[in-house]
């Protein structure tokens, strides 16, 4: 899969934090359910490498990656756990490397038109855009349309389902990260219903091109 293709695979990538493994497997499959395949682990708990296997393992639906890839490092231990896919919140020349010689669906973090060039420069046109809302939103990626016509973006960071689908309509987001998918509370209720709710609605947003 490239990762162009990713980003097609729904409207809205739920980004994770998971602080019990045990939680990963229910979780994914609510989210599944409702309509949300391609799914982000952060790397920012013990427990993500351990609940990325439990979902490679035993939700063949999902297409589980991993985020908050800070290092080569993070991306081989990604890859050694089954994630099908990495994202960053930034980009070192040495990560830019990594991401591309793994083989796999890789979005680099960025956020001005420096960071664009330096991974266009490595190879890549299909980019994380980090934080989102805090670096000028949907006004800045229509800025980027201009000379980055090319560039697809997954923008990240403080988008709620209201402010997803103004970014879905510009003609170059593939999709939006979201964290409100798992929230916290309903996660450790194992309230699998309302997380399965709040997937269907995303998975509803639609993409109107212009």
């Amino acid at each position: 899969m490239k990762a162009r293709e990713l980003l097609q695979l729904g409207p809205v990538m739920p980004v994770l934090v998971i602080e019990d493994a045990a939680l990963a497997v229910p979780l994914a499959r609510a989210l599944v359910d409702g309509g949300l395949y391609a799914l982000e682990v952060t790397l920012r708990t013990p427990a993500a490498l351990a609940a990325i296997r439990a979902i490679a393992a035993e939700v063949p639906d999902a297409v589980v990656g991993a985020g908050t890839l800070l290092t080569p490092a993070d991306v081989a231990s990604a890859r050694e756990a089954g994630a099908r896919f990495g994202v960053s919140p930034g980009a070192t020349a040495e990560l830019l490397a990594a991401g591309r010689l793994e083989g796999w669906p890789f979005l680099p973090g960025v956020m001005t038109p420096s960071d664009i060039l330096a991974a266009r420069s490595a190879g890549y046109d299909t980019l994380k855009f980090f934080p989102a809302e805090a670096a000028g939103g949907c006004a800045m990626l229509k800025s980027f349309r201009g000379p980055f016509p090319e560039v697809q973006f997954c923008p990240t960071g403080g988008i709620d389902p209201a402010r997803a689908v103004e970014y879905l309509a510009l003609p170059n987001v593939g999709c939006v990260g979201g964290s409100w998918l798992a929230p916290a509370d309903r996660t450790a209720a194992r309230d699998w219903d309302a997380i399965r709710q709040l997937a269907a609605g995303a998975s509803k947003l639609r993409q109107s091109k212009e």
